[in-house]
């Protein structure tokens, strides 16, 4: 089968469309979208398949209308993937489906497949994951060499945005303890340096690294010996949840029954549920080397099958199911 996704941005264009690859399936990536180029690549690709996913600059309000426009004459069917649920979904993601209209939508939040539905919208779910090509088990870099490592943004204007946010409290039981100690811990993503609002604490400038690219992420993942992984919600888990474990770090995150549902904490990860907890997990595996090394390689098995490979295999089989695709 031939699936067109209509995206440039690193954070996706890496992950889904490579999984599409390894399930068989010829795969053709957009990159910028122009008026022209859209129609172009449908008449000359002939995709049995057009996805488009998240929130980046090829969903500007112009480019919802070409595509709705090219798109819905091609009668191919389109699949949007909505990784902003549910945070973002009354301010982006529901205003872009009922603007370009896709024939069915993932949406990676359990509790937004009934909302879509009830709206006469044909949806399901499917969560993040991994693809081995970019996050990956390597050597350790000098670079990146820390005891304790972050890798995401601060989004310390958007949390500001919604004071009852779920990231908050992660952020509160994960990190604010550690600085709060004078504990160190390597800052790579941007909006740490305005974090103090958020968590009461400033971060020192020269813990702060600045932006990581998207494809680089992994060698900070294998050059720590903590990773501190945040999460945004109860019921679902962060992209970076399963980049880690598939780039064979050992994370450290929050206690979350969704954590739980997928991964065995103690065996495949660690999880806190408060700041002194955090403080005592993270001085006892800071000494013990050999229990970090046992789950880290358990979690490398258990992330196994939440492979982008994975999520396409079910993905058509799900539009199959739904008549979606023939």
């Amino acid at each position: 089968m031939r699936v067109l996704f209509l995206e440039n941005h690193p954070m996706w264009i890496y992950g889904l469309p490579n999984g599409f690859r390894d399930a068989g399936h010829q795969v053709k990536v957009s990159g910028p979208l122009t008026r022209n180029k859209l129609p172009r690549l449908i008449a000359h690709f002939r995709p049995h398949l057009i996805i488009t996913m998240g929130w980046t600059d090829e969903h500007d309000p112009h480019k919802q209308k070409w595509i709705r426009r090219y798109v819905g004459r091609s009668g191919i069917p389109h699949v949007y993937w909505a990784t902003e649920d549910p945070t973002h979904h009354d301010t982006f993601t529901l205003p872009y489906v009922k603007a370009v209209k896709p024939n069915f939508v993932f949406t990676i939040c359990r509790d937004m497949v009934k909302k879509y539905e009830k709206m006469g919208i044909p949806a399901a779910h499917s969560d993040f994951g991994y693809h081995r090509n970019v996050h990956r088990c390597g050597r350790e870099q000098a670079r990146f060499r820390s005891n304790i490592a972050v890798v995401a943004n601060g989004y310390s204007r958007i949390l500001k945005e919604y004071p009852r946010h779920y990231r908050i409290k992660s952020l509160s039981n994960l990190i604010r303890p550690l600085v709060k100690r004078k504990i160190r811990v390597d800052f790579w993503g941007k909006q740490w340096e305005d974090i103090k609002p958020i968590l009461g604490v400033q971060i020192p400038a020269k813990w702060i690294h600045g932006y990581l690219p998207y494809q680089d992420a992994y060698k900070a993942y294998n050059s720590a010996k903590i990773i501190i992984g945040p999460q945004n919600q109860l019921k679902q888990v962060t992209q970076r949840t399963y980049e880690i474990l598939g780039s064979g770090g050992f994370l450290l995150t929050s206690d979350t029954p969704e954590i739980r549902r997928l991964f065995k904490p103690g065996k495949h990860l660690v999880v806190t549920r408060s700041p002194q907890e955090t403080v005592r997990l993270v001085r006892y595996y800071l000494k013990h080397p050999d229990k970090r090394e046992q789950i880290r390689k358990a979690g490398i098995k258990a992330v196994a099958k939440h492979s982008y490979k994975h999520r396409a295999i079910r993905m058509i089989l799900e539009l199959k199911k739904r008549s979606i695709l023939k």
